[in-house]
């Protein structure tokens, strides 16, 4: 019996070497490699496919190729974030299974904002904010000090110590900025004081919750803002990044992981997320803790805050790729929802199914 074949897929790089947002999206392309070489090592036929502006070449390619799955680690064009959820949809009209979350999923937390109106409708706990979407700025209706975002990119692209407004003056300047270099949304947030936590979340196939992993900022500089800004998570050798490192496990009460991990598994049910996600939190000196973002693709190359999680579920970085693969190959073999072909109209009544006469009846489960 023939090994799978893997299709590996990432983004292309498209930005100049010199651009300042450039690491975050050339480390894909070794990240792939990794990848690749690992499925290889564990008896998968791995190859590799860097998807540029022309989504074209992913139809063609998946023809040619014939994969079984497609191992998705595209992250969406800087210069177009929203590919990064069309390139899910498109695997999933050609019918080939893929690695990680849906592109519902994807396009609902690519939109922090829209995300955040989300965990509000559920009652989940997440910093007050507002939105702005051109220029002039409107007068800041939270509480100083602030925290200002382009509400489409991830990989803390856009954020810097200037992201963190003390005033009105400082928040104006910024959200200029933000407009002037990503475009709109802006999102606005209170910033929240404290430690920040990221829960990493495993579906294979029983949804848990993995122990939260800190965010550590020591040795600030008098003045800096504790946040995890661009430089601090991509920039080696800079300041912020020697002063940013991640600490699991960590010293968090069990009451509090326990409210952690179960807020992270909603938020992760709320989206629609699949296989594997990270829910990055803050929490107050006084316990309380907010949901700063779900992230449904975060990164799960070896030296990742959610790797760094695995051995506390027992699994190798190796088990967890493999275990994604077959999780995906068994996708593809799923029963396919079948459809009854249209009644007469006048069979519906109302709206209602025929069995029912047309009355919709209440489910009080």
């Amino acid at each position: 019996m023939a090994k799978p074949s893997v299709l590996v897929l990432y983004n292309q790089p498209l930005l100049p070497n010199d651009h300042p947002d450039a690491e975050s999206e050339h480390s894909v392309v070794e990240i792939a490699k990794f990848m690749a070489t690992t499925l290889d090592g564990a008896g998968l036929r791995a190859s590799m496919l860097g998807l540029g502006p022309d989504p074209g070449s992913l139809w063609q390619d998946l023809k040619r190729r014939q994969a079984d799955v497609v191992f998705n680690l595209f992250e969406g064009n800087l210069d177009n974030t929203e590919t990064e959820s069309y390139v899910a949809g498109l695997l999933d009209w050609a019918g080939m299974p893929y690695t990680g979350s849906p592109f519902q999923a994807l396009s609902l937390a690519r939109a922090k904002h829209t995300t955040k109106y989300l965990l509000k409708g559920a009652g989940l706990p997440t910093a007050d904010f507002q939105i702005v979407h051109e220029l002039p700025a409107p007068a800041c209706t939270l509480d100083f000090p602030v925290i200002v975002k382009p509400a489409t990119q991830d990989a803390s692209v856009g954020m810097d110590q200037e992201s963190v407004c003390a005033n009105q003056c400082q928040l104006e300047r910024r959200v200029q900025y933000i407009l002037l270099t990503y475009g709109a949304p802006v999102l606005i947030e209170e910033y929240i004081p404290g430690r920040e936590l990221n829960v990493s979340l495993l579906e294979l196939p029983e949804l848990e919750a993995l122990p939260p992993l800190e965010i550590v900022f020591p040795e600030q500089k008098p003045g800096a803002w504790p946040i995890f800004t661009y430089g601090g998570k991509w920039q080696a050798g800079t300041p912020e990044y020697d002063r940013t490192r991640s600490c699991f496990p960590t010293d968090v009460s069990a009451a509090s992981v326990r409210k952690l991990n179960r807020l992270a598994m909603k938020a992760y049910r709320l989206l629609g997320c699949r296989d594997y996600a990270r829910v990055d939190f803050r929490m107050k000196p006084g316990g309380q803790a907010y949901i700063l973002e779900v992230n449904p693709n975060p990164d799960i190359s070896e030296t990742a805050e959610l790797t760094a999680c695995l051995a506390s579920a027992n699994l190798s970085h190796t088990d967890f790729l493999v275990r994604l693969v077959q999780q995906a190959l068994n996708r593809r073999h799923a029963p396919k929802p079948t459809f009854m072909p249209l009644r007469d109209s006048a069979s519906y009544n109302h709206g209602g199914h025929p069995e029912h006469g047309g009355k919709i009846e209440e489910d009080n489960t």
